[in-house]
């Protein structure tokens, strides 16, 4: 045993000692049972007080790592426990692994999960999921412009708060819909669950409100949940969130900040009005109240183009703006970004550089492509004429099925979801077990409330990922499904 002492070293000598014999323990050169030198023997060898080397042994006996036998000295004991527990009658006890996981994480619901997986299943016909249309970005122009990136990049790590010219390019992005951002003020992600997550982390602590739509994305609430928050929800209408009565509410109960994705609403496909955006502002004003508005779908309006976002229309600075290209851009290809003070920013990034230590280099480098050639946003016009037409080939269908069922559906005028009311009766839950042996999934409306109380006699229809044959070959399998829901049992 080879014990060597660095006089330069700021690490006491007693754990150096230890350090080195701990080392060789668990690298298996000291074995079992070797017998170390006396104390007075190794502080003669390495030039130490005798009471620096007692106080090493003792600290590895304490450890487990050697015990003391009268009259022979210090000896190696790790690699001998399993054998003194077995000579003892004593059982190897098992990690209680369900004891360890912490509360928030225990109680997490999966039922989304479940079922959004399940949309992508080769023998189901995808209603369910949230996924943009696949059809204006050609697999080969993608692989194209990735090929152009890995050719031109140096590097292929992100930096924590995305890549520059990515930022600077959504700077010139978000100018032409009147936020007045700079490029610390962006923040990059991959999705918008991402977003949220960080974002949560930052901002809340357990027991702080949150005041959100009471329909939203599972995502959305969950991770509220997660990070502790207490949800307090605000009915909607045609126009979104009801705002008339949020005063009293917030003096009552202070909340942390108003979370509202202002543009077609997931699932119902409300938009807020001008009128309620401005309210949510003048509140925020009045109680220096963040808003936490996400916009991923603003772009894919079908009629008229939706009003101005809040964040555009935010001359104190109190708008977190959340963006998603997960709707108008290759599935598959995440990016989401975030435009806040760089108070915000600034944190998010040095979050980013402990919990993922680099962000997707790829999907940066080929939104970056797709921005700085403008082919993006040509490709606006081309998205927005496939998913008009998917959501008028599905309204045919749901014409039908309101003739012959009576259910009840508005046509949106943007977004990629229809929210339909189902017949007197049928319930959302075992319509969708039905659907599924036939071939066909969707999301039961339940899933959409935090309290899950309500929404079981709706349920939500995407349309932008099938493809025109895959809607009419659900939304038969769907009228089959509502047939055998209201026929008799035999």
């Amino acid at each position: 045993m080879n014990i060597t002492i660095d006089r330069n070293n700021p690490t006491p000598v007693y754990a150096q000692i230890c350090e080195q014999i701990r080392k060789g323990i668990f690298e298996g050169s000291l074995t079992d049972g070797f017998l170390l030198p006396s104390e007075r023997k190794l502080a003669a060898e390495i030039g130490v007080h005798r009471n620096t080397v007692t106080r090493a042994y003792m600290e590895l006996k304490s450890e487990g790592l050697i015990e003391a036998r009268q009259g022979q000295g210090y000896r190696i004991r790790y690699r001998s426990i399993f054998a003194e527990m077995e000579k003892q009658g004593q059982k190897k006890k098992a990690v209680h692994w369900e004891a360890l996981i912490e509360d928030r994480y225990e109680n997490i619901r999966s039922a989304f999960d479940e079922l959004y997986s399940m949309s992508y299943e080769e023998n189901l016909i995808p209603f369910g999921g949230g996924v943009a249309a696949r059809e204006p970005y050609p697999a080969e122009e993608i692989a194209e412009y990735f090929e152009k990136a890995l050719k031109s990049s140096t590097y292929f790590y992100s930096p924590y708060q995305g890549d520059p010219d990515l930022r600077r390019e959504i700077v010139k992005l978000l100018d032409g819909r009147g936020i007045r951002v700079r490029e610390g003020n962006i923040q990059i992600f991959s999705e918008a669950n991402q977003t949220m997550d960080f974002l949560n982390s930052l901002l809340l602590s357990p027991g702080d409100t949150v005041i959100t739509p009471d329909m939203m994305s599972a995502d959305v609430y969950r991770s509220i949940e997660l990070a502790g928050g207490r949800l307090l929800t605000v009915p909607m209408d045609e126009e979104g969130m009801i705002c008339d009565r949020l005063e009293a509410l917030i003096e009552e109960n202070r909340p942390k900040y108003i979370y509202v994705d202002s543009s077609f609403n997931n699932p119902t496909g409300a938009v807020l009005s001008t009128r309620r955006r401005q309210k949510l502002l003048e509140l925020s004003y009045r109680y220096r109240l963040p808003i936490l508005e996400e916009d991923e779908s603003s772009d894919l309006y079908y009629d008229a183009p939706i009003p101005p976002s809040i964040r555009s229309m935010d001359t104190g600075n109190n708008v977190i703006y959340l963006y998603s290209f997960s709707l108008t851009f290759r599935p598959g290809l995440g990016i989401s970004f975030v435009a806040a003070d760089h108070s915000i920013t600034e944190r998010l990034h040095n979050m980013v550089s402990v919990r993922l230590a680099a962000l997707d280099w790829a999907p940066q480098m080929i939104m970056l492509e797709y921005l700085r050639s403008g082919q993006y946003l040509n490709r606006l016009d081309e998205y927005r004429r496939v998913c008009r037409q998917k959501r008028d080939r599905m309204q045919a269908h749901l014409q039908r099925l309101e003739k012959r069922f009576g259910i009840k559906y508005s046509v949106p005028s943007g977004g990629v979801y229809f929210w339909v009311k189902l017949p007197e009766g049928m319930e959302a839950g075992r319509l969708l077990i039905l659907a599924q042996k036939l071939g066909v999934t969707f999301i039961p409306g339940q899933l959409f409330d935090p309290t899950q109380k309500t929404g079981r006699d709706h349920i939500r229809l995407n349309f932008s990922y099938p493809s025109p044959g895959q809607i009419d070959r659900g939304m038969q399998m769907l009228e089959e499904a509502m047939e055998g829901m209201l026929r008799p049992a035999r």
